[in-house]
């Protein structure tokens, strides 16, 4: 959870978060990540800045990962929308989120009898809307992602650069 806005670098600097504090841990022999992303918005297939700010992630971590778009408009296929949201807005239905406290502490009450629980990280990071890339970021990315045969539009792999 942010408390400032919805960016490329919130969106990294989750997965980061994740991958410190989880990911390592439960899957420790890793050589990848898959990354399955909305088309639009802070992780917008078509935003330089964002595969920029993720190959920072890239290189920090030392894993590849392959980045998989779902198309315009096709977000309700992905998995998480079905199976894990609506955990969420059960808890949080008809509740005031009056303080952080408040909504931190209903978002981790969304569990399943099948074992789903929620882990709740707050960024308290604010960042700067309006980044664009640079003629030279855009460059760079086109020298270091490889965009995927089928569907290159909507499929690339980021894979650590050394020398960085």
């Amino acid at each position: 959870m942010g408390l400032s806005r919805d960016t490329t670098q919130f969106a990294c600097d989750s997965l980061l978060w994740y991958w410190n504090r989880i990911g390592k841990q439960c899957y420790p022999d890793a050589s990848s990540i898959l990354m399955l992303c909305d088309g639009g918005g802070s992780n917008s297939a078509s935003k330089y800045i964002f595969k920029n700010d993720l190959q920072a992630v890239v290189d920090s971590i030392g894993i590849e990962i392959q980045v998989a778009h779902y198309p315009s408009y096709c977000s309700k296929y992905n998995l998480i929308e079905r199976r894990f949201f609506c955990h969420v807005s059960r808890v949080c239905t008809g509740m005031l989120f009056d303080t952080l406290e408040t909504a931190v502490n209903l978002m981790r009450q969304a569990t399943t009898s099948t074992g789903l629980k929620t882990t709740v990280n707050v960024i308290k990071r604010i960042y700067e809307t309006g980044r664009n890339a640079t003629d030279q970021i855009k460059d760079d990315i086109r020298e270091t992602v490889h965009f995927a045969d089928i569907l290159p539009k909507w499929n690339d792999t980021l894979t650590p650069q050394t020398g960085q």
